[in-house]
């Protein structure tokens, strides 16, 4: 037992460590891991821009904390009505199913439909803090509509 324990001093001090030092590594790499978990479980919000919109045109969205709901997603920008350019500010009630770090659906509202619901078509490909995907929203019989946007988005 004392063989292994002079062994470990002298491995310790061999590597230019004070016991101090060592200790203090440790105790940074703890505290390191406690954060990247801590994260891990937290619900993370989006913030991003379209590439083929309007200059200013954004979309905003949370994941929830256990990664498997899109939720709050929210567009910021412009889109047709009848031929007119119309500034909005809008997003659907409800969420978006993740599956494998992916999303491709829609969410219709009211969720009947009708000839004036809106819905809002959104495919994600989600890593980590990026994102990226398409997103439409349009009311057929209004004739609103985004046509299909490209966007990417990172986390806040």
């Amino acid at each position: 037992m004392k063989s292994i324990f002079f062994l470990l001093l002298s491995l310790v001090g061999s590597c230019g460590n004070t016991a101090e030092e060592a200790l203090a590594t440790n105790s940074e790499l703890v505290t390191a891991q406690t954060t990247a978990s801590a994260d891990a479980g937290k619900a993370r919000h989006f913030a991003g821009a379209f590439s083929n919109g309007m200059k200013g045109d954004s979309i905003f969205f949370d994941i929830s904390a256990d990664g498997k709901k899109l939720e709050n997603l929210t567009f910021k920008g412009y889109w047709r009505c009848s031929g007119k350019l119309e500034q909005t500010t809008v997003g659907p009630d409800g969420d978006y199913a993740i599956k494998d770090g992916k999303v491709n659906d829609h969410i219709t509202e009211p969720p009947g439909g009708g000839s004036t619901a809106w819905r809002f078509d959104l495919e994600a490909n989600l890593q980590g803090s990026k994102a990226s995907g398409t997103f439409r929203m349009n009311i057929n019989n209004l004739g609103c509509d985004t046509y299909k946007l490209t966007w990417t988005a990172v986390a806040k």
